[in-house]
């Protein structure tokens, strides 16, 4: 009798945890809908006051006064220039110490290395904010006497240096899962270290390379706190790395640390960036994901 409530206490739960673990993965998609949603609903609701044409064609993005104006072309230049800066600087960084790591390093090295690399991914950004402030914009400053203090080029470059560890350390993992075999394949045929790294290990991990370059640059789009720190509130449409700009990701934090009152076309316009935003990251996942499947090496 004790055995047949035992078989069947057990049997009433196998069929309970299908079900509990459905909920719970269910929960990250349906938290990702509920976002998804409430940015189109408030950006339906914000073109229905400012018209899509002068949200995509205005050169001007000036939210507050009598005369607003809300091109967004400022922000997204600004936003650019970020990860323009930041890829020159993370991306051949990177991949350097993704070579040293798999292909130079000794195993003490390595393990010494790479963890001290990858505290640089946990390092709050609201520091590398005040660090690119305090100590890097002095610096250049040196250097470029016309650098303003708020500046595209300071937080560009320390955004690269925030991003370094995830093409480093991805860059590495794909390098490393390169067989053996084909490194000596190549050293028997008389190939030296840097031709079998650069001809064979490097074509062999293109897909996870190049993946890892994407997830990184679709960070430095989304980066907040560096660029409001460092970065100044002045969107501009202009190239010029020297002087303040903004993101759109900056201007959201100075709108909801602001004064918009709820509903007024300010507090609207913050969902309206958010989802340009989302669609820029969207993309890059998508593409992301697109190269790793696409040029994926079975070995």
């Amino acid at each position: 009798m004790i055995e047949q409530k035992s078989s069947g206490t057990n049997q009433m739960i196998e069929k309970m945890i299908p079900a509990i673990l459905f909920v719970i993965a269910s929960v990250s998609i349906l938290t990702t809908l509920g976002i998804v949603l409430t940015l189109i609903f408030e950006t339906v609701t914000f073109f229905s006051i400012v018209p899509i044409s002068e949200y995509l064609t205005a050169t001007k993005w000036y939210p507050f006064g009598e005369t607003a104006t809300f091109g967004v072309l400022p922000l997204v230049v600004g936003t650019l220039k970020i990860t323009l800066i930041a890829s020159l600087v993370a991306i051949p960084l990177g991949l350097a110490a993704a070579i040293y790591l798999s292909e130079y390093a000794t195993d003490r090295s390595r393990r010494i290395i790479k963890p001290v690399l990858e505290v640089l991914a946990g390092i709050p950004t609201i520091v590398y904010g005040f660090f690119a402030l305090t100590f890097v914009t002095p610096v250049l400053k040196n250097v470029i006497p016309d650098l303003a203090i708020f500046n595209a080029l300071s937080p560009g470059i320390v955004v690269g240096i925030m991003i370094l560890p995830m093409i480093a350390s991805l860059s590495e993992d794909a390098m490393s899962s390169v067989p053996n075999a084909m490194r000596e394949g190549a050293l028997a045929m008389g190939s030296t270290k840097l031709e079998v790294t650069l001809k064979v290990v490097l074509p062999a991990a293109i897909s996870g390379i190049v993946a890892s370059i994407v997830l990184a640059v679709s960070r430095a789009i989304g980066e907040t706190m560096i660029v409001t720190v460092a970065g100044g509130a002045t969107p501009s449409l202009d190239w010029n790395m020297t002087e303040s700009i903004q993101t759109m990701t900056a201007y959201i934090v100075q709108v909801t640390t602001g004064d918009a009152g709820f509903g007024t076309v300010k507090y609207y316009s913050i969902y309206s960036v958010g989802f340009t935003l989302f669609v820029f990251t969207l993309v890059m996942n998508l593409l992301a994901q697109f190269i790793s499947k696409r040029f994926r090496e079975e070995y």
